[in-house]
C-alpha cells in the first residue's frame, strides 16, 4: 500500500509524508533531508530565495552537491520542501476557536501575512497546485474547522478560503516589498517635498478624485500616520461581506453564489485606438471645461467691477 501511494505522489509530496524510501545514511550520518531542508531555508532567509541552489546548499553542509540527490531529486523538491516546512504554524486547539467565526477567520488569515514576514522569500515559491504537503493541509484544515458551522456548501467554503488567504498574501507581498523599499536606496515616497512634487503632477483637472488625496499627504503616506491599517480594513470588508452571504443563507433567502465572469475585452489595434481615441477626447473635455471655468470666472469679474 505504501508503494502505491509513494508511486502515486510526487516526489516531494512522498518525502513530506514520509512515504517515500529514503537512502540508508552513509559514514557521515548527520546529513538529512530535514537537514537540507533546514539549511536551505536559513540561506533564504539570510540571502533570499534566489541563492539557494543544490550547490550552496551542499557547500554549507560541508558535503558535495552529488550527495544531496540520495535524498532529494531535485531543487524543485527543495522548494516544495520548504514552502511545506515553514507553514508548521500555532494551531488552535479544536475548541480555543471560540465562538465567533470572524475572529477564527481573522486570526486564520493573518496567519499568512506572519509566515511572509518571517520568510519573506514564501510567497516567491509559485504556486503549482492545490495544497498536497501535510503542513499546508492541516492549515486549510484549521480554517475549514473555524467555518464548520456555517450554512454554506463545501465548495463555498473552499471558496471562502481561497478568498482570505489570497488576499492576505497580496497584502502580505505588499508590505513586503514597501519594507524592502524603506531600506534601499531608493528616495522616500514621502515627506513634505515628495508630496509637494507630487502634488505638481497630479492636478485636480486630471485626476479630480486622487488630487486631494495628494494634497493631503494621505496618497503618499508609506509611514503609516494616518493610523489606517490597510490589511485590517480590507480583511474587515471581506468578512463583512462573508457574513452577509451566511445570514441570507441561514435565513432561507435568495442569493447568488456567483455570475458568470465577463468576456475578456478584445485587444486588436481597434481596440487599442478607439481607447486612446476616448482618454484624448476626455482630456480635452477637462481642458475645455477648465477654459470655461476660467472665462466664467473672469466674465464675473468684469461684472463686478462694472457694477
Amino acid at each position: 500500500m505504501a508503494d502505491d501511494v509513494e508511486e502515486a505522489l510526487p516526489r516531494a509530496v512522498a518525502l513530506s509524508w514520509g512515504v517515500a524510501e529514503r537512502p540508508q545514511r552513509g559514514p557521515k550520518r548527520e546529513l538529512s533531508i530535514e537537514r537540507i531542508i533546514e539549511t536551505a531555508i536559513e540561506i533564504a532567509d539570510t540571502d533570499g530565495l534566489a541563492a539557494v541552489s543544490m550547490s550552496r546548499i551542499a557547500s554549507d553542509l560541508g558535503f558535495t552537491t552529488m550527495s544531496l540527490y540520495r535524498y532529494v531529486t531535485s531543487k524543485d523538491d527543495v522548494l516544495a520542501l520548504m514552502q511545506d516546512a515553514v507553514c508548521e504554524v500555532p494551531i488552535p486547539a479544536e475548541g480555543d476557536d471560540g465562538d465567533d467565526w470572524r475572529d477564527g477567520l481573522r486570526r486564520w488569515a493573518m496567519t499568512t501575512i506572519e509566515v511572509i514576514q518571517a520568510h519573506p522569500w514564501f510567497p516567491d515559491i509559485p504556486i503549482s497546485g492545490i495544497p498536497l504537503m501535510p503542513n499546508n493541509l492541516a492549515v486549510l484544515d484549521w480554517g475549514l474547522r473555524v467555518m464548520r458551522g456555517l450554512p454554506l456548501t463545501d465548495a463555498e467554503k473552499m471558496s471562502t478560503a481561497l478568498l482570505l488567504s489570497s488576499y492576505a498574501r497580496a497584502v502580505g507581498v505588499v508590505e513586503r516589498d514597501v519594507s524592502r523599499s524603506r531600506g534601499s536606496e531608493t528616495p522616500p515616497q514621502n515627506g513634505e517635498a515628495f508630496t509637494a512634487a507630487l502634488a505638481e503632477l497630479v492636478t485636480p483637472e486630471r485626476f479630480p478624485d486622487l488630487a486631494p488625496l495628494v494634497a493631503s499627504g494621505a496618497y503618499a503616506d508609506a509611514d503609516g500616520a494616518d493610523e489606517q491599517d490597510d490589511f485590517a480594513f480590507g480583511l474587515e470588508r471581506i468578512l463583512d461581506g462573508i457574513e452577509r452571504y451566511v445570514s441570507a443563507r441561514a435565513a432561507g433567502e435568495p442569493v447568488t453564489a456567483f455570475e458568470e465572469r465577463p468576456e475578456p475585452l478584445p485587444s486588436d489595434k481597434a481596440v487599442r485606438e478607439a481607447a486612446k481615441a476616448r482618454r484624448e477626447a476626455e482630456k480635452a473635455l477637462r481642458e475645455a471645461r477648465k477654459r470655461e471655468r476660467e472665462t466664467i470666472a473672469r466674465a464675473r469679474e468684469r461684472a463686478a467691477r462694472a457694477r
